[in-house]
């Protein structure tokens, strides 16, 4: 398939999906006709999800590139990209937890904002000072 239909069916700009390829993102690149237009295979999209949701994740590029090299490199270093995605597993949970955090301060503004307007009395919470 053309780089503009892999595109299309991975939810990715053209741009993005030579960006992959240009940054070693990608274990294999696509094969090229004799005009050197790309052509994707199902490898290929495959890869291209991949990238898509590591990135989705937080996954850097260099990482991904990194998990990519040890792919590209076969069969002997699974605990090698095991360490890896566990890492980043370790990274999420951190942000997500902050965005717990987070979340439970926005909740309590939100029911101050409430109880306050039900009081009548939301003007008074952090009203700036006007000057006289």
């Amino acid at each position: 398939m053309s780089i503009a239909e892999a595109a299309r069916l991975s939810g990715v700009s053209v741009h993005t999906l030579r960006y992959y390829e240009r940054s070693g993102m990608m274990p294999t690149t696509p094969m090229r006709t004799s005009g050197g237009t790309r052509r994707y295979g199902s490898a290929e999209l495959e890869w291209i999800h991949t990238c898509k949701k590591l990135r989705s994740l937080g996954m850097s590029t260099d990482l991904i590139r990194r998990y990519v090299d040890l792919v590209r490199a076969g069969p002997g270093n699974e605990a090698d990209r095991l360490h890896l995605l566990e890492a980043q597993r370790e990274r999420v949970l951190a942000q997500q937890a902050q965005l717990s955090m987070d979340l439970e301060m926005i909740n309590g503004k939100i029911q101050a904002y409430r109880e306050r307007l039900e009081q009548g009395s939301a003007d008074k919470i952090w009203s700036v000072p006007r000057e006289p």
